[in-house]
């Protein structure tokens, strides 16, 4: 049976190290003698299961490790089930009922270390990378044995679409980029072209593939990997040159100015381009070449393929003066960088400048990288300079640092989500006010968040690394990641001082005070002239290098940005801030808080919602959003932006007392319903407290009492809720599967209705 590991360094390896002894990491191990026949009987329950409901419910529960510590907790529910009838009024015993049912639960969740460990995947192109650089390196038997390779297949399976593609993430429609790289997954792990995988999977994807035009119609990304593996020659991808990282700094596509996520993807491909390196070509790459293309591999025009994609991958059409760019770099620039002298003069220490960045990353962040696209493409060009060496046997190390193992198998997570969850369910968990029933939850909770703040910036001269300062934040992960993020930065500072107001005999001693400052500092540092909050490095650069976004399926991802996410959240932590530590930089504080609500004002939609960037999707953006109002002291009475988005709230809301959006709201940028007017139990907690926050309970709080109805009868047996439609996005287009939200939002709407809302006894 697989069994999940927290905090565990591995063994005593030279090539793995952590900054706080591994607090916060996730491992998973098989173990092919534990378990009982009743146990595995539950385990392969669960998978079938999911894959009987697959085209109904596509994010999975994320039930193994859940099974593991409810078993291992000797937990057993001793509440019994809340059910609200028709025509009932809701009660405040029936309403701590349900929610300590829930708390019970959800505590026992918790890891010994204090993080709640949870799923944090759901894209459908991270995995097969990753797979790929395996077994060009030449360590795909090593890293992923047998039990790892059934549960990888385990995933691709039952992920494929009924038309035999597979989408750019678990609920999407069938693209060209995920489905060309499963389909090679399949094959490298040892499945025919002809009959294999379950449910001819195989003959399924490679029939979607040719219908669709071959992997000529890949896009950009796509062409890197064909290319690296020896599926597609280097000359039918547009240019990727590493002179780009010796650019002067004054150049307005200076490396510097770009989001840092664009920065670390290209950083390493563009090494890899610039090598024009090719793995070995070997009997399975050879026969891949001819079931792949709609003609003969030798026969392909590859100047001419450079330009296609396939419609179904396209989110961002190129504008035409990005294609005239690529061609130019095509035509007249790149041929010249490749011919002697200036292959030795630039082009050799492009290479050397590309990669000290590239070892500079690693390093700092424990050779996690900053996430998985990047950890791939890093380790893989670790090897092609080394294939032996000390850099490229670190990255393997921190490989299980991204594998993750739920009933629909094996995947790779975008980086883990631990500090993130965590809190945010501490803040649920406080709202709860059942401190004498969860005091050591809390303790630990509030353990693992001071063992997760980052102590330090990134290493020696950081700002000619293009990096930003990072001491006194938090990361989305655990320390050793160490990207700062600025609403992870916030939500872990508003916990540390709402915990510091508490019996530290309770939960824990209180973060030292200069710690508290470090947080702000980084915060304040990420204000943009605006008013609004970047998310890693101050924003700034030009608008109109989006026009070079050389995707095809996302948008906006060349230069950082402000978010309302991480607007709200700084807001929050820094009114608290000041409330507990008014003598510290007040007045900026004060600047910064007035800024960040006229931002938000300023950005609120004609209907009253925000847009969310970070989960689906209005409804999201408007909880944050109000919340920031609400805490700066806003009203309903005496704000606009707060009576808009009350009534945005209150005409979403469903015949059953819920809310729920679609996904599809997030690429589409306008409000979409879920399809039969369902409702969702997230959607419907963050609307449930963003009302709350606007005061609904003084004027009319019926809406309330109808969520909390709907959470409340929605309740599982054991204290749990059903998993549901995916909830977390990035990039506007694509989606994130947040297994823990199901837990920490109803249970903080339910707190916050206990606590908010006048119940009768």
């Amino acid at each position: 049976m697989w069994k999940l590991k927290v905090a565990e360094g591995g063994d005593s390896s030279a090539y793995i190290y952590s900054t706080n002894n591994f607090v916060g990491r996730q491992t998973w191990e098989f173990d092919p003698d534990a378990g009982t026949p009743e146990e595995r009987a539950e385990v392969e329950e669960a998978r079938l299961h999911f894959y009987n409901n697959r085209y109904q419910v596509k994010p999975n529960g994320d039930l193994l490790w859940r099974m593991q510590f409810l078993r291992e907790k000797k937990f057993k529910q001793t509440i019994p089930p809340v059910k609200i009838e028709d025509c009932e009024v809701i009660t405040h015993e029936k309403t701590t009922d349900a929610l300590r049912r829930s708390v019970h639960f959800f505590s026992a969740l918790q890891a010994s270390d204090g993080h709640w460990p949870a799923e944090n995947a759901g894209p459908l192109f991270f995995l097969p990378p990753l797979v790929i650089c395996m077994y060009i390196t030449g360590h795909l038997n090593s890293v992923f044995p047998e039990e790892h390779r059934k549960e990888i297949l385990r995933y691709i399976y039952y992920h494929q679409n009924e038309d035999g593609g597979w989408g750019l993430h678990v609920e999407g429609h069938s693209t060209m980029f995920s489905t060309a790289l499963s389909y090679i997954c399949m094959r490298i792990l040892g499945e025919g072209p002809g009959d294999g995988g379950q449910d001819n999977a195989c003959p399924r994807a490679r029939k979607w593939i040719l219908d669709h035009g071959g992997v000529t119609h890949i896009p950009s990304w796509g062409k890197t990997w064909l290319s690296i593996l020896g599926l597609f020659d280097w000359s039918g991808s547009n240019p990727m040159p590493p002179e780009f990282w010796i650019l002067p700094s004054f150049l307005p596509m200076h490396p510097a100015k770009m989001w840092c996520y664009c920065r670390m993807v290209y950083m390493p491909m563009s090494y890899l381009y610039g090598k024009r390196f090719v793995g070995p070509i070997t009997p399975l790459i050879l026969q891949l070449r001819e079931e792949l293309f709609i003609q003969p591999y030798n026969e392909i025009n590859w100047k001419k393929v450079r330009h296609l994609c396939a419609k179904e991958d396209i989110y961002y059409p190129h504008p035409w003066i990005q294609d005239l760019l690529w061609d130019s770099l095509y035509i007249s620039t790149e041929p010249i960088l490749t011919l002697w002298p200036f292959n030795k003069l630039i082009r050799k220490k492009a290479l050397q400048v590309t990669m000290k960045h590239i070892h500079y990353e690693d390093e700092n962040s424990r050779y996690i990288t900053i996430g998985c696209v990047e950890k791939v493409l890093c380790m893989l060009a670790c090897w092609v300079e080394d294939p032996n060496g000390d850099y490229f046997k670190k990255h393997l190390a921190r490989v299980p640092d991204y594998l993750w193992v739920a009933e629909d198998g094996m995947k790779m997570q975008s980086f883990g989500s631990q500090e993130w969850d965590t809190g945010f369910a501490i803040q649920a968990l406080l709202a709860t006010n059942l401190t004498d029933e969860i005091g050591p939850t809390l303790a630990r909770g509030h353990d693992f968040i001071k063992k997760s703040q980052v102590k330090d910036n990134p290493s020696g001269d950081f700002k000619s690394m293009h990096r930003h300062i990072s001491k006194g934040s938090w990361t989305f992960s655990d320390q050793d990641h160490g990207w700062q993020v600025s609403d992870c930065t916030a939500e872990g500072l508003k916990c540390c001082l709402l915990l510091s107001m508490m019996p530290s005999e309770i939960v824990g001693g209180k973060m030292e005070p200069e710690r508290l400052y470090d947080s702000v500092n980084v915060l304040l540092s990420l204000q943009s002239k605006n008013g609004g909050l970047s998310a890693w490095e101050p924003a700034g650069a030009a608008e109109w290098l989006e026009l070079l976004n050389p995707t095809e399926f996302f948008a906006d991802i060349v230069i950082e940005r402000e978010y309302v996410e991480c607007t709200s959240s700084a807001i929050q932590a820094l009114v608290l801030f000041k409330k507990l530590h008014p003598g510290h930089r007040k007045k900026e504080i004060e600047h910064f808080i007035t800024n960040a609500i006229h931002y938000l004002e300023n950005l609120q939609m004609p209907d009253g919602s925000w847009y969310g960037n970070w989960g689906v999707c209005f409804t999201y953006g408007t909880w944050f959003a109000v919340g920031g109002l609400a805490a700066a002291g806003k009203t309903f009475s005496t704000c606009a932006a707060m009576r808009k988005a009350v009534s945005f709230l209150l005409t979403t809301q469903r015949e059953n007392g819920g809310w729920g959006e679609s996904y599809l709201s997030c690429p589409q940028k306008t409000y979409i319903p879920l399809e039969g007017n369902r409702s969702h139990l997230v959607h419907t907690a963050w609307a449930m407290m963003g009302l709350i926050h606007a005061g609904q309970a003084e004027r009319d709080p019926t809406p309330l009492h109808r969520a909390a109805k709907f959470i409340i009868n929605s309740q599982l047996e054991n204290g749990d809720f059903p998993q549901q439609e995916i909830t977390g996005v990035f990039m506007k287009n694509c989606m994130l599967h947040y297994a823990a939200y199901r837990n920490i939002y109803p249970l903080w709407a339910l707190a916050e209705y206990r606590k908010r809302v006048s119940l009768p006894s």
